[in-house]
């Protein structure tokens, strides 16, 4: 099974041309900073990390079909249903009908703004030398994986350039599925316009950069 995430939509089609919004229009509903409020406060309890919070969001059935802060909602439903932290006579009355689960950090509302600003650093030790250098030609792993992955599915299979080493990093794919953080080395690799779109795309003289770990990188012929 595949999985059909926010980062693969790009190339496909059917999906209509992008609306841009004004600058600075975060929420379209009354509820968004809610679901917001909410993923944040669950999220610094520390009963899941970030990577496991995206892969709950990515393998939604719906993903495709839901609104943004809906994936975040629905996601969220089901971290908290898998660890006995919700339930769905809860979800059903939107209440709460059973005494509060334990956890270990609780997210104070004046600690907020110091929490977001410091952030969670994912840069490790390297576990060995780089493969890769800056202006290597390299190709994207081509083949589609079972599993939560950060590497959009528009650059599989496609050549590209390493343009920046970034040092390493905690592997999102390991640490999205209880394996680990399995730290690796993480660039950033260009590619033409024409590589992924094709030749018969209209050129718009552009470059696409992805970040990339070093397991989706082989080198270039």
């Amino acid at each position: 099974m595949s999985y059909i995430t926010q980062a693969d939509l790009g190339g496909l089609p059917g999906f209509g041309a992008v609306a841009p919004e004004p600058e600075g229009e975060l929420f379209h509903a009354a509820w968004e900073p809610r679901a917001l409020a909410l993923t944040l406060a669950m999220g610094a309890t520390g009963s899941w990390n970030i990577d496991a919070s995206r892969a709950a969001r990515e393998t939604l059935p719906a993903y495709r079909r839901m609104s943004y802060y809906a994936i975040w909602l629905a996601a969220l439903e089901q971290l908290m249903r898998e660890r006995g932290q919700l339930f769905p006579d809860e979800i059903e009355a939107g209440a709460m009908r059973h005494p509060g689960a334990p956890v270990a950090r609780v997210l104070r509302a004046a600690d907020v703004p110091a929490v977001l600003a410091k952030g969670s650093p994912a840069a490790r030790p390297a576990p060995g030398p780089a493969r890769f250098a800056v202006g290597d030609a390299v190709r994207m792993r081509g083949a589609a994986v079972d599993h939560h992955t950060r590497l959009p599915g528009y650059v599989r299979g496609r050549r590209g350039m390493v343009e920046r080493v970034h040092g390493a990093h905690v592997f999102a794919d390991t640490h999205a599925r209880g394996l680990g953080e399995q730290p690796q080395w993480l660039y950033t690799v260009v590619f033409d316009e024409a590589e992924l779109w094709g030749g018969e795309a209209p050129r718009q003289n552009l470059a696409v950069s992805v970040d990339a770990w070093e397991s989706y990188l082989e080198h270039a012929a």
